[in-house]
């Protein structure tokens, strides 16, 4: 009788799933998935009923982004989306192009972020070093990489490749290991996701697809990825595996993104339907991996984006249990690659372990700093800061966006409430925010809906929102990597952008280093600062200091100054003497008076040239 009224039990609550599936409109595919997960999945579902609001809005905000992701590629075409029907379509050559989809199409390609001064990329200095190094390419054309690619490169409208792309796509495709320090805002997604997504095209899925099919006979759904990339934020994550639909798109390969804060069981039910390209940040990919859901046995191709902070103390376990202590094949087996704007030399000899007999790309920081972004540096006491900053906000125009960062989470909350007060239309991100708070703030900022956005180091890193025309360091960062990579979020792949900075006694130990990259930029230098570094200089001579960004670099390959080569670079080759700056004043631009003060100090001229060069 017990059983009986289990027996009942068991099939009310699945008709409960079957009439919630048809409900919320979901297709015949997610139905048969729920179906042949079984009763765990149809009581999971039970449990989340109603909660669709509480969701992360990357799984019901992203306006057709979802539908998108599951019926793109060799999978769905424009109708189902049945398990049985991707491991049928898995089969046969992967190196053809599946037929269009002409709405998804249309999302994914409809917006470009390419600014005016891209054709001035050609200036940057680009060194590259190591054993045997394969020449670099002038043109997309000049590498096979196969219909698809060439399609979707057409559609997103990249006419020449960035230097970066110049010269990491042939070093990938030639299958060699790749450290690549390169400017912020060059086009470092595409730089690996290209080669990568081609060679996957050409070889198929090999050994990884039998794997699964094997494995899933056994009831249980364990995806096999060819390709991992790591990232550290779940927004970065996100933004990769935007670029990734874009590149995969009319293809077999399914890329999926699992990251914290999210719903981790629609994360499972996306990877059910099948992985190729998994992008992942650290702590949520060793829990899929715990879980059974995730096998890196055949990964060929690893990427660490923003590698340098990957590797400092709090993700370096997190990837060293990824990376040596499971089932991903080692160094020399897989495809390693690194990617950041800064690669400080204690990380690149850490970064050996992961590396084998690589390349080390430096792409010069002229063209992104004396180019496109103007960098100002002011003294503000702290007491002063909030004034200042509304003087700023309210020179700057309404249709641009002003991203402003803080030190500490708590910072961010106040200043936002503060802003908030004085009638701003502004929101906040940091890591003590929830998933969908972030996702939603960022949603805003990118629309306009709040044009200014406090932000802690949680932003700092790869983010790619056009039309940021400010940043502004209401506090500076302990670090000059960090300052480095906080402008990199304006004057992206061309655009022009201005970054401001309030500097006080609390920023001493960064006097030294950012009067470097000011200098090496050729952005004008106040005769404040410059003080300030010769008596930081003596103070601290018999320390020594870290020579991180000498030659024009934000790094230079530790092997090469080991080995007593030439340290220096490319620095005097981008660009003109003079570069952005000069004698930039602040007559204009609503700014009075209020920069006349002698404590301010410093180079500057009252023309009538305004805050921005106008």
């Amino acid at each position: 009788m017990f059983e009986k009224n289990m027996l009942v039990f068991t099939f009310l609550w699945a008709r409960l799933w079957f009439s919630r599936e048809v409900l919320t409109g979901r297709s015949s595919s997610d139905r048969g998935l729920g179906y042949a997960v079984g009763w765990n999945t149809a009581k999971d579902a039970y449990n989340n009923f109603g909660s669709n609001r509480g969701k992360s809005a990357f799984f019901n905000d992203r306006g057709n982004a979802n539908r998108g992701r599951f019926e793109h590629g060799g999978f769905g075409g424009g109708g189902g989306n049945s398990r049985w029907v991707e491991e049928s379509r898995d089969d046969g050559d992967w190196s053809k192009p599946t037929p269009r989809n002409e709405r998804l199409e249309h999302e994914l390609f409809s917006g470009s972020n390419t600014g005016i001064n891209f054709e001035r990329y050609d200036d940057i200095p680009v060194e590259a070093t190591g054993h045997n190094c394969p020449h670099h390419i002038e043109s997309f054309q000049d590498l096979d990489l196969g219909e698809i690619i060439m399609g979707n490169i057409a559609l997103s409208r990249y006419t020449r490749p960035t230097p970066v792309q110049k010269y990491a796509i042939p070093i990938i495709k030639s299958k060699r290991d790749l450290m690549a320090c390169a400017q912020t805002g060059s086009g470092k997604t595409a730089a690996f996701l290209l080669p990568i997504l081609s060679q996957i095209y050409t070889e198929g899925p090999g050994e990884a697809l039998n794997a699964a099919k094997e494995n899933g006979k056994y009831g249980r759904r364990k995806q096999f990825p060819i390709s991992l990339i790591l990232a550290p934020t779940r927004e970065l994550a996100l933004q990769i595996y935007d670029e990734a639909r874009k590149f995969s798109y009319r293809s077999k390969v399914r890329p999926c993104v699992v990251y914290g804060g999210a719903d981790i069981g629609q994360q499972i039910r996306d990877l059910e339907r099948g992985c190729h390209l998994l992008v992942a940040t650290p702590g949520r990919l060793v829990d899929m991996m715990e879980r059974g859901k995730i096998g890196l046995d055949y990964c060929n191709y690893l990427v660490l984006d923003e590698a340098d902070r990957m590797l400092d103390m709090g993700f370096e376990p997190q990837i060293r249990r990824i990376v040596e202590q499971d089932t991903m094949p080692h160094k020399g087996i897989r495809h390693t690659m690194m990617f950041s704007a800064t690669f400080p030399k204690e990380i690149q000899i850490l970064a050996r372990d992961f590396l084998e007999d690589y390349i080390f790309l430096a792409v010069g920081r002229v063209g992104s700093t004396s180019e496109n972004i103007t960098q100002k540096v002011v003294w503000v006491e702290e007491s002063d800061k909030r004034s200042f900053l509304l003087d700023l906000l309210s020179a700057t125009g309404k249709d641009s966006l002003t991203l402003v960062f803080v030190e500490t989470k708590k910072g961010a909350d106040a200043l936002e409430d503060f802003l908030y007060r004085e009638g701003y239309a502004c929101t906040s991100i940091h890591g003590d925010r929830s998933q969908r708070d972030r996702e939603e703030a960022l949603s805003q900022f990118r629309s306009g809906k709040c044009p200014i956005l406090v932000a802690t180091a949680v932003a700092a890193r790869g983010l790619d929102i056009s039309n940021v025309k400010h940043v502004i360091n209401f506090d500076l960062p302990s670090d000059i990597e960090e300052y480095v990579h906080r402008i990199g979020r304006t004057g992206r792949v061309g655009n022009l952008g201005l970054a401001t900075s309030f500097f006080n006694d609390k920023n001493g130990n960064i006097t030294k280093d950012l009067l470097d990259i000011l200098g090496e930029a050729k952005q004008e230098i106040p005769s404040w600062l410059e003080s300030l570094a010769y008596e930081h200089q003596h103070k601290s001579s018999t320390r020594g200091r870290s020579k991180r960004f000498a030659g024009g670099f934000g790094a230079r390959d530790y092997r090469q100054t080991a080995a007593g080569g030439n340290a220096g670079g490319f620095a005097g080759r981008g660009r003109n003497q003079g570069g952005h700056g000069g004698a930039r004043g602040f007559g204009g631009g609503g700014f009075g008076n209020f920069y006349t003060s002698d404590g301010y100090g410093g180079n500057y001229s009252h023309s009538q040239v305004d805050w921005w060069g106008n």
